[in-house]
């Protein structure tokens, strides 16, 4: 489809930011046209080389502080193979342990959320206090070369940023906010710890990990998987940017497409941002072309009044979406009233599937109550059960091109220049895998 309409988008002047996060433009990367080979994404063996290299190395998305808020709280969260415990202790910090008895390997909890007093296997009853050590071990006295030489539960680290929680597999790993980078001066302004969870939903999908990350990586593919939403955004004037391990893109939100004609009257999808901005759709007497200005300019004027604080936001994230891509898994779609974060998981043994978590945040204003936290919701394989439109047209395309990676016919991954995050994503991968290209195969 060819762009029909040139179109110029009003950003906020970096060098004259006073507030927000950064909008400068990051220096390009040279990173090559080459093809990205399938075996990345279907390859057991190259399956194998990201757990050595990828995810028992980094830092890795665990929680919301405000799920394990009570001492005895926890989360169990698995990670391909492994299977991990982030409790709230005593003194109020937060340990991280493998989620295995040092007796005969059974795990002590199931995915998800829980209270315990002590961590108690269901197989022999050992017990575990909350700080991991070993509370008691039934006839101790029979095992005559007494209890193990651990002091309990295996350790990992862990450790705490804008209000979630991150662990690591691997106990040399540098500091979180280290491994973050620009990441943590950029999202610090949304102020993440005054949104509450809303959405907590797993699913299990029919694709390797990266092609759900690649999924979000671009908007490339707007036009033809999500039709609706060129009557609400410019899925081509995107600004990318590229850094060590992690990237973005910002969005313009409240415009048209330049795929589009320019509508004669205001598109359905723009009426509710007015709405929701609170603004009357038949009171606004603008061009369709300066609705997202009008949102911005009406959302700081009226910020007192609807309780919610955007001081620490530029004019631009007050309407568009800043998406964030933290290597290697989380993504960041950022808002000023809410955040939607998903986590792409890999499967334990088969490259060929993913767990997909969906978090769901919005901004509380000011003096209203928290809403409780949402239970998790575990969507197994071939659940029919609708995510969203945007989510599901998605998720139609991913099962498809996971089953055509696997064809004979099929190289591997053919790049454009709208799909730069990909590149750039596979550029990390293969570093970390030890690759001297970003590209090559296994």
């Amino acid at each position: 489809m060819e762009i029909i309409r040139k179109q110029v988008i009003e950003r906020v002047d970096p060098d004259a930011q006073t507030r927000g996060t950064p909008a400068h433009k990051a220096p390009e990367q040279d990173l090559g046209n080459e093809l990205i080979p399938k075996d990345r994404y279907i390859s057991a063996e190259f399956m194998q080389r990201e757990w050595e290299g990828i995810w028992s190395k980094v830092w890795l998305l665990g929680c919301r502080e405000d799920q394990i808020a009570a001492v005895g709280d926890y989360i169990c969260t698995n990670i391909g193979r492994e299977s991990v415990l982030l409790v709230r202790q005593e003194n109020g910090g937060i340990r991280a342990f493998y989620n295995v008895c040092m007796h005969r390997g059974n795990r002590l909890a199931d995915d998800g959320a829980g209270h315990a007093e002590v961590f108690q296997c269901s197989y022999h009853n050992w017990q575990y206090n909350l700080d991991g050590r070993f509370k008691e071990i039934p006839d101790l006295h029979t095992f005559p070369q007494g209890a193990p030489p651990c002091s309990g539960l295996r350790e990992i680290p862990c450790d705490t940023w804008a209000s979630f929680v991150w662990f690591s597999l691997n106990e040399e790993v540098e500091p979180l906010r280290e491994y973050l980078g620009e990441v943590v001066d950029h999202l610090e302004p949304y102020h993440f710890e005054r949104m509450s969870m809303t959405r907590w939903v797993t699913a299990v999908w029919n694709c390797n990990w990266k092609a759900s990350v690649d999924a979000f990586s671009e908007s490339y593919h707007t036009a033809q998987t999500h039709p609706q939403l060129l009557w609400y955004l410019d899925d081509y004037n995107v600004q990318i940017d590229l850094y060590d391990k992690h990237s973005r893109y910002l969005i313009p939100f409240g415009v048209l497409s330049p795929r589009v004609d320019s509508a004669p009257e205001i598109p359905p999808p723009l009426k509710v941002l007015l709405k929701n901005a609170g603004i009357d759709p038949a009171a606004y007497d603008g061009s369709v072309n300066d609705i997202r200005r009008a949102v911005q300019k009406h959302m700081r004027a009226h910020q007192d009044a609807l309780g919610k604080d955007y001081s620490d936001l530029n004019d631009d994230q007050l309407t568009d979406d800043y998406n964030y891509l933290v290597f290697p898994n989380v993504t960041f779609n950022t808002h000023a009233d809410d955040l939607m974060l998903f986590r792409n998981r890999p499967h334990p043994t088969d490259p060929n599937k993913m767990l997909f978590d969906i978090w769901m945040f919005e901004l509380v204003p000011a003096g209203e109550e928290r809403p409780k936290l949402p239970k998790h919701d575990f969507r197994e394989e071939g659940s029919s059960r609708s995510l969203g439109l945007v989510i599901d047209q998605d998720a139609s395309n991913l099962a498809s091109v996971q089953a055509g990676m696997n064809s004979a016919a099929y190289p591997g991954l053919w790049l454009s220049a709208q799909e730069l995050r990909i590149r750039h994503f596979h550029k990390t991968v293969g570093e970390m895998v030890g690759e001297s290209s970003g590209t090559r195969g296994t």
